[in-house]
């Protein structure tokens, strides 16, 4: 691996794990296992119980990158983990859709200056769709250079 490469996944490590401790210590201490996470949704962590998860999980993918000296490896672990992430956020929007009981209210969110009401919903569960296919697309190409 290139030098940029390595500074990108210690990069990667150095979110995680302050994703990691800044959602344990959320959960732990102050109860807010739902509070949103920030910035660290670029590990997948969009609440801080996820942050706790995914802190760990891109530890490790990240360190067993470094070992192997694999770019390609942690680009398809990357691009695999949001193929299952969107997937996820999927069936959670079209539930939201749905449900007579609204986790997430329209309001709450930035779409619903062009989207008005529950069609923010629909919008969010395309979106996700988008990201499925693109990360499923991106998935294959890196496990083919990687085979």
């Amino acid at each position: 691996m290139l030098i940029w490469q390595h500074i990108i996944i210690l990069l990667y490590v150095f979110i995680a794990l302050l994703g990691f401790m800044k959602g344990y210590r959320e959960c732990k201490s102050k109860s807010n296992s739902y509070g949103k996470a920030g910035i660290f949704n670029l590990i997948g962590a969009f609440v801080w119980g996820d942050a706790v998860v995914f802190g760990i999980f891109w530890i490790a993918a990240s360190i067993i990158a470094l070992l192997l000296d694999d770019w390609i490896l942690f680009l398809l672990t990357i691009s695999l983990f949001w193929v299952i992430r969107s997937l996820g956020e999927v069936i959670y929007w079209i539930t939201q859709q749905f449900s007579e009981k609204k986790k997430d209210s329209p309001e709450k969110f930035w779409f619903i200056y062009i989207f008005k009401g529950e069609a923010t919903y629909f919008i969010y569960q395309i979106y996700w769709e988008c990201i499925a296919v693109v990360s499923l697309i991106s998935s294959i190409y890196f496990a083919k250079i990687w085979f």
